[in-house]
């Protein structure tokens, strides 16, 4: 089977690659062209495989026998290939937290290589929406709430999976960011907002090379993503100089076949709405044959271009997904991902005194790497808390019990020498909405409804609260009554608010969904053999009512300039924790930090010392605060960033750049691009809230 699926994915041969477009496109007949432009035999394939989404590759879009044109096979894949036995790295919002790009594109790679080992040449892992209020249950799939740091790391990404020569896509485009009304609700922004804020680190990817753009199944300003000119065309092709190929979401990606001319040039998984009706639409002069041509030309182009290119290696066997070196990589994820938000210096345990720990909550035993959707991955194996604090520690020596039973929970913490409460979510609290449909979303009401459901009840969604489960803050009063050290450590991916337990703990560390080596990480990071390094790639506020609002069943709603660290900096307002905030079991000195002017870039030095005694990671951020006369900006934006190891006591200057065109502002009266002058503030540090300052003027 390895071998079979290896030669699917190699199809693009040298016969293809050779092809000339021209030549391809008018040996084409209308109907095969137009068949080119959708997916095809994803609900048979579904229903063979028993409804396991991704048992196969999927055929989405392209291909002709006669002519040799290969189909694209498609997988998605945020946290892996969504293939059985693939390697499950940490969700997407856990490596957004480690802010290394350079791992990103190690993951990337990694994905890229497991991808071509199952049979597929076209990944859907590239999830960069913005996290714009985190109750939306999909925020594990992204990298957080900051447009730089959503553009810098899905680049990574990309470039990862596109160095195997695998097709990557940026998703989902535009303005995707609540799961429950995402097939209805109608988002509105104005030109700055959406230019700004929501459309950037689009830009950011597709200018790193990426491929291809789905769309997302929302409306924008009126119209369906899938079909609206103005981000297809106007802005995509025309502003952007996009030349790759758009394909739809799956299933209700689009409505009207004018979709084609707005600028969608796949519809997946099947031709609902394109297929015969595009063709008899084109007969009926109602859609120009150039539209088909032109969808086709983008498809073709970008296929060819990635078969004449070589590969990195010299085959792809199956022995290569999950390997050693992938898991290797899943585990390095798992400990550079966790944030330690609170600690009273409890942590890292001591062997010495620690010998015996109360490991407490139902979701410290269960294989829990995020939601059951199109994400999911099933690899070999998942390390659980439990089993990694067994595997470290010993089978005797970590106690366990859960909020079903408090009495016992306590008996636990009582026996032993400090307690572990892990809390938050599964996938029946947050993540893809699947109520049934084969698009996994909610709407049963609109649009066609092929196949029956794959879920008798709903799961996933949007959260209904930021708070954690009443029984889990049970159990965490119940653990602290012990008087025994508490470490509380959170799974989720986004934020979680504390304020009603956080003076029960003597240390909080965030550990998202972490992947398949997730429990080893957690037993390296309890007892210091890896330090805690990773830092908040969102805000979790003290109120909820800080966050922008927030309506999971809206039908239309407004999209406003400020959210997340630039809200509540407008505001005056305190967060809780701060974008970019994440503690250490070292401590990290920042002094003279100098910039000046490189041509069209900034180029800023600062040195960083480790002033404690262990040897760790630092992220460093700059954030850049504009004039603000000629239209009002964020008080500061993250620009740029580095990760840096530093041994105790060791001292290095790091070195960032920004582009000085990165700081223009959106001129909605000139529908342009445009740089203010005047003195620019510089602020640099381990976190949004702790940061040192100078200035330079532009």
């Amino acid at each position: 089977m390895a071998e079979s699926s290896d030669n699917i994915a190699s199809l693009p041969n040298a016969a293809f690659a050779d092809a000339d477009v021209d030549s391809l496109l008018n040996a084409l007949t209308l109907a095969e062209k137009v068949d080119m432009m959708s997916g095809h035999g994803f609900f048979d394939a579904l229903a063979e495989d028993d409804r396991v989404w991704g048992a196969r590759p999927y055929r989405a879009g392209s291909g002709n026998d006669r002519l040799g044109i290969p189909p694209l096979l498609f997988t998605d894949g945020p946290r892996g290939v969504t293939r059985t036995g693939s390697t499950c790295f940490p969700c997407t919002m856990a490596r957004g937290a480690t802010f290394d790009a350079d791992l990103e594109l190690r993951v990337g790679e990694a994905m890229g290589i497991e991808a071509r080992a199952q049979g597929c040449n076209f990944s859907g892992a590239v999830c960069i929406n913005l996290l714009r209020h985190p109750a939306w249950g999909r925020a594990q799939e992204t990298y957080g709430e900051d447009p730089w740091h959503l553009g810098v790391m899905g680049a990574a990404m990309g470039t990862g999976i596109q160095t195997h020569n695998i097709i990557a896509t940026v998703k989902h485009f535009a303005l995707n960011s609540m799961e429950n009304a995402r097939f209805k609700v109608d988002v509105r922004a104005d030109e700055r907002t959406l230019h700004e804020v929501y459309l950037p680190h689009f830009k950011y990817c597709l200018d790193a090379g990426i491929a291809s753009v789905m769309t997302a199944y929302n409306k924008v300003n009126g119209e369906y993503c899938g079909q609206d000119r103005v981000l297809l065309t106007d802005i995509l092709r025309d502003e952007w100089t996009f030349d790759g190929f758009v394909h739809s979401d799956w299933v209700r990606g689009v409505y009207k076949v004018y979709g084609v001319s707005a600028g969608l040039d796949i519809e997946n998984p099947e031709p609902l709405i394109l297929g015969e009706k595009l063709v008899t639409a084109v007969e009926d002069g109602l859609v120009e044959p150039y539209v088909v041509d032109r969808a086709c030309r983008r498809i073709l182009s970008t296929q060819i271009r990635f078969a004449r290119m070589q590969d990195p290696l010299p085959a792809y066997p199956a022995d290569l997904i999950a390997c050693a070196d992938h898991r290797a990589l899943a585990l390095e994820a798992a400990e550079k991902c966790a944030v330690l938000l609170e600690n009273d210096g409890v942590l890292p345990f001591s062997s010495d005194r620690v010998k015996r720990i109360a490991l407490l909550g139902r979701i410290a035993a269960m294989e829990n790497t995020g939601d059951n959707g199109s994400s999911r991955v099933r690899p070999p194996y998942v390390v659980t808390h439990l089993e990694g604090l067994r595997r470290a520690l010993g089978e005797d020596a970590v106690l366990h019990a859960d909020e079903s039973d408090l009495d016992a929970a306590r008996r636990a913490a009582e026996q032993a020498d400090a307690v572990v409460v892990v809390v938050g979510y599964t996938a029946k609290e947050e993540g893809e909405y699947i109520m049934g449909d084969i698009a996994l979303g909610a709407d049963q009401n609109r649009g066609p409804s092929p196949r029956p459901s794959l879920s008798p009840t709903p799961i996933g969604g949007d959260r209904v609260s930021l708070d954690l489960p009443d029984d889990q803050i049970a159990l965490i009063h119940a653990a602290a009554v012990s008087g025994k050290p508490v470490v509380v450590v959170i799974v989720a991916g986004s934020a979680v608010m504390v304020e009603s337990w956080r003076d029960r703990a003597n240390a909080i560390l965030m550990g998202f969904y972490a992947g398949m080596e997730g429990g080893t990480a957690f037993a390296k990071l309890l007892f210091g053999a890896v330090s805690p390094s990773g830092k908040l790639p969102f805000t979790v506020a003290r109120d909820t009512a800080d966050y922008p609002f927030f309506d999971r069943d809206a039908t239309q709603i407004d999209y406003g300039y400020w959210h997340g660290y630039t809200k509540l900096d407008r505001e005056e307002l305190t967060p809780r924790y701060a974008f970019g905030h994440g503690l250490s079991y070292s401590r990290f000195g920042y002094r003279a930090l100098k910039a000046h002017r490189n041509g069209n870039a900034i180029d800023v030095a600062v040195t960083v010392t480790n002033e404690g005694d262990v040897a760790a990671q630092e992220v460093v951020q700059l954030y850049i605060g504009c004039p603000g006369r000629e239209a009002e900006r964020p008080v500061k934006l993250l620009r740029a960033f580095d990760r840096v190891a530093l041994e105790p006591g060791e001292a290095r200057i790091v070195r960032l750049s920004v582009d000085i065109d990165t700081l223009r502002w959106r001129n909605p009266d000139r529908h342009a691009w445009q740089l203010e002058h005047g003195d620019y503030r510089l602020f640099v540090g381990g976190a949004s809230d702790q940061l040192i300052e100078t200035g330079i003027a532009l």
